[in-house]
């Protein structure tokens, strides 16, 4: 029967009762959302890249190197030789290394110079692995593997060609290494990690494409006088011919062309001039074409950073050392996991804000129903004279009150926890293209729980304050109230 009472009553003020809900389940709304965004956004990042130990690269910060490399956040540090690379690969503590070469991009989506090992040794989420959608893994230099996101915001399929551009924020047809296309061969099916944004190329393919590059730019810019329309043999300038020769001295030796000149007792053989001989082709070496260079001949391959898995995590450490150590070329390694970390130390301090805003949008929120509780009981007044006179005991009327801050804070909580679940479902995709963070919708914690158990517990003690107020009313009072 006290039920029923609390639930007629709250139904006899519709406004009142509707505003106060509202304004306990934004309250709610507002503490859990930034719970969940907290937790959602941790669970991404450490779910982005599982079983990796090291993520190497050039010497620079720690936070930077594993957002510019894993997360595709930022640009990568810097470069590490492709040689170093290699002579790290072969340590007797990696059990298996994956190469990355970043620095290109397609249509706002980053192009990653991998081996078929990052599909192999990449998981994700409870160890998932990545899995193909369509077509295979990456293998010569023409292959391109595409993300989810990528392939299914452009339209691309197996069989498509890709043209990709220089630099990581191309934009179409500016800087476009239109000599070398890729053409899909795979998409990934969706991970919800950074994966699901890039494209993968192998690393031949990389080289490949801005070595044809440099040629195809050498031979479409530089062209000779002589070759310009219309353009011949200039004319003789006016008394340019030879001087004539001083008397005594001798003719000037003829260099092009000219016998080389004898060769004194224990000297060198005089260096060949330019425009005799052609210069010796190196050993290994291909000749180029006139008017072009070979750029990767005179330096070696780079990468962005690469990945490495250990035999035991004994050795990580070790190995995380060594490489922070070594001289010859200044790297950093770090390890995913503490790093992250770090990460969410420093955002603790923007977490406790937040945390502090959605505490006191409650409070708010609550005291709205202590003044919206308390203001109608002096329109109440008889009701409460009347459920006296027909024999309620004060501790029934200090209990009918109390029940009804209860409930109207019980709804607030209800709705509340929709309106959170309900947004981040509609907005999840939103917020994925936007930042590239998936935030899973996902009952609430153990700590959204105690959230709601304590405001739960605040709206009863809330509801005690009118109640005391009604519990000293008399019956007099009530039966004939002063106007």
């Amino acid at each position: 029967m006290l039920f029923q009472l609390a639930w007629r009553s709250l139904r006899n003020r519709p406004v009142t009762s509707l505003l106060t809900v509202a304004a306990v389940a934004l309250s709610i709304t507002l503490l859990l959302g930034v719970e969940q965004a907290r937790r959602g956004m941790r669970e991404s990042f450490t779910g982005t890249i599982k079983g990796t130990d090291l993520v190497v690269g050039a010497r620079g910060g720690t936070l930077q190197l594993l957002l510019g490399a894993v997360f595709g956040i930022g640009s990568p540090t810097g470069s590490v030789p492709y040689a170093v690379y290699e002579q790290w690969s072969r340590h007797p503590a990696i059990r298996w290394t994956v190469p990355l070469a970043i620095g290109d991009s397609h249509r706002g989506y980053r192009v990653i110079g991998t081996t078929a090992g990052l599909f192999e040794h990449w998981r994700y989420r409870s160890a998932g692995r990545l899995t193909f959608a369509q077509g295979r893994v990456i293998e010569g230099a023409d292959d391109m593997v595409l993300g989810s996101e990528v392939a299914a915001r452009l339209g691309y399929r197996v069989g498509t060609d890709v043209t990709v551009g220089h630099g990581l924020n191309a934009v179409a047809g500016l800087g476009d290494h239109e000599a070398h296309p890729f053409t899909v061969v795979g998409v990934l099916d969706q991970t919800f990690t950074p994966l699901d944004r890039a494209l993968f190329v192998t690393l031949d393919g990389i080289e490949a494409m801005h070595e044809e590059g440099e040629v195809h730019a050498a031979s479409g810019t530089a062209a000779s006088p002589s070759s310009m329309p219309g353009a011949g043999t200039p004319p003789p300038m006016p008394g340019a011919d030879a001087p004539p020769i001083m008397p005594g001295a001798e003719p000037a030796p003829v260099i092009r062309g000219a016998d080389a000149p004898p060769v004194m007792p224990g000297a060198e053989p005089a260096a060949v001039m330019p425009g005799t001989d052609a210069p010796p082709v190196m050993s290994g070496a291909q000749a180029a074409p006139p008017g072009t260079r070979n750029i990767f001949e005179d330096e070696p391959k780079a990468l962005s950073a690469f990945l490495v898995g250990t035999r035991t995590r004994y050795e990580t450490l070790q190995l995380q050392r060594e490489i922070n150590r070594y001289k010859p070329e200044p790297m950093t390694a770090v390890i995913p996991g503490v790093t992250l970390g770090e990460l969410w130390r420093t955002l603790g301090t923007v977490e406790g804000g937040l945390r502090l805003v959605g505490a006191l949008t409650i409070v708010v929120g609550l005291i709205g129903m202590l003044v919206a509780l308390y203001s109608s009981l002096e329109s109440r007044r008889r009701e409460m004279a009347v459920l006296r006179a027909v024999g309620a005991r004060p501790s029934m009327i200090v209990s009918l009150l109390v029940l009804e801050s209860g409930l109207l804070t019980l709804l607030g909580c209800v709705l509340g926890v929709a309106l959170t679940m309900g947004g981040f479902a509609i907005a999840q995709g939103m917020i994925e293209a936007n930042t590239g963070v998936h935030i899973a919708v996902q009952a609430p914690g153990s700590l959204e729980w105690i959230y709601i158990g304590v405001v739960l517990a605040a709206g009863v003690l809330v509801g005690l304050v009118p109640a005391w107020r009604a519990y000293r009313s008399s019956l007099a009072d009530g039966l004939s109230p002063r106007l």
